[in-house]
C-alpha cells in the first residue's frame, strides 16, 4: 500500500485564454533569470560592470538552447526520425528534451562571442556565472516533473514519484525514483560548493566553472544509473554515463593545469571604457558572493 508519494501534475500546460503557459518552458525561463541575477552580483564583486553578464547571456542563452536541443535530437534521433515518427517534433522544445552537454558546449561558444566583443576573458565570466548555472539547472529540472519524464527505477519510498500511464509513448503507471528531484537538490549543493570554494581558495581563470562541471558529472553518473528511459548504451553503460566520465576527467585536468599556469585570480576582469571613471573596484576581495 502506498502511504506517501510525490504526485505528478495532470498537465504540463495551463491556458490563459488563447495563451498556453508550459511548465517546462516556464522553469527554463526562471532558471535563466536567476542565473543572470546571481552571475551579475558575482561579476560586480569581482570588479566587473553591472549589466555585462546579461549582455553576454544574450549570446550564450540562444546558443545554449540550440546546443541542448541538438544534443538531445542527435542522441535520441529515433524519437523524431524513426518509423512512424514526425521529424517536425524535433523543433518542439517546449515538450521537453534538452541535453546539458550540448547546452554547455554551444552556450560556451555564444558566451565566447559575447566576451570577445566586450574584451572580457571568458574564464572569468564563466567563474562568475557557475553557481547561477547550477541553480538554473536545479530550477529547470522541475520542467521534467511537469512533463512526467526522466524518472528513475520503480520504488515504494515515501518520496517516490507517481507517474500516470500514457500508452501513446509506452509510459507505465507506477511510483518511481524522482531523479528530477535528486538532480535538482544536487545542483543546489553544487552551487553552494562552488560559492564556498571560490571564497576559500580564491578560484580564478575558469577553475570555479570547472569545479561546477566536475561536481555535476559525479551526480549525473549516478542519476543515469537510476533512470529507466530508453538510451543508447556503449559497453553496457548509458551514453550520458560515458560522457560524464570524459567531462569529469577533462574538468579535473583543466583545474590542475590552470592552477599551475595561472595561480590566483584575475585582478582585472573587464576593461574600463575610455573616459569612464565610475567602474567598480577591480579588487576581488571587496565583496564575496
Amino acid at each position: 500500500m502506498e502511504l506517501a508519494y510525490i504526485p505528478s501534475p495532470s498537465t504540463g500546460v495551463i491556458h490563459l485564454g488563447p495563451v498556453p503557459l508550459r511548465g517546462y518552458a516556464f522553469c527554463i525561463i526562471i532558471g535563466v533569470f536567476v542565473a543572470v541575477w546571481l552571475g551579475n552580483r558575482r561579476w560586480i564583486a569581482r570588479g566587473g560592470r553591472a549589466g555585462t553578464v546579461a549582455d553576454i547571456a544574450v549570446w550564450a542563452v540562444p546558443f545554449g538552447l540550440v546546443g541542448g536541443r541538438l544534443y538531445h535530437v542527435i542522441t535520441d534521433y529515433e524519437l523524431y526520425f524513426g518509423e512512424g515518427r514526425n521529424w517536425v517534433n524535433s523543433f518542439k522544445i517546449w515538450e521537453g528534451g534538452l541535453g546539458i552537454w550540448g547546452a554547455v558546449a554551444l552556450g560556451a561558444v555564444g558566451a565566447w562571442i559575447g566576451c570577445r566583443r566586450r574584451g572580457i576573458p571568458l574564464p572569468a565570466w564563466a567563474d562568475a556565472l557557475a553557481p547561477g548555472l547550477a541553480v538554473a539547472q536545479a530550477i529547470g529540472r522541475w520542467g521534467n516533473w511537469f512533463n512526467q519524464e526522466l524518472y528513475g527505477k520503480p520504488t515504494d519510498l515515501p518520496w517516490a514519484l507517481k507517474i500516470d500511464a500514457d500508452p501513446a509513448i509506452g509510459r507505465v503507471a507506477g511510483t518511481y525514483h524522482p531523479t528530477f528531484l535528486y538532480e535538482s537538490l544536487w545542483c543546489l549543493l553544487i552551487a553552494g560548493l562552488v560559492i564556498w570554494a571560490d571564497r576559500r581558495f580564491t578560484l580564478g581563470h575558469g577553475r570555479a566553472f570547472a569545479l561546477y562541471v566536475a561536481s555535476y558529472t559525479v551526480g549525473r553518473f549516478w542519476f543515469e544509473y537510476l533512470r529507466v528511459d530508453d538510451a543508447h548504451h556503449v559497453l553496457g553503460l548509458r551514453l550520458n554515463g560515458w560522457t560524464s566520465i570524459v567531462v569529469f576527467v577533462g574538468a579535473v585536468i583543466y583545474m590542475i593545469v590552470s592552477a599551475r599556469r595561472a595561480p590566483g585570480r584575475e585582478t582585472v576582469v573587464e576593461p574600463v571604457p575610455d573616459g569612464d571613471s565610475s567602474s567598480a573596484d577591480s579588487s576581488p576581495e571587496k565583496k564575496k558572493v
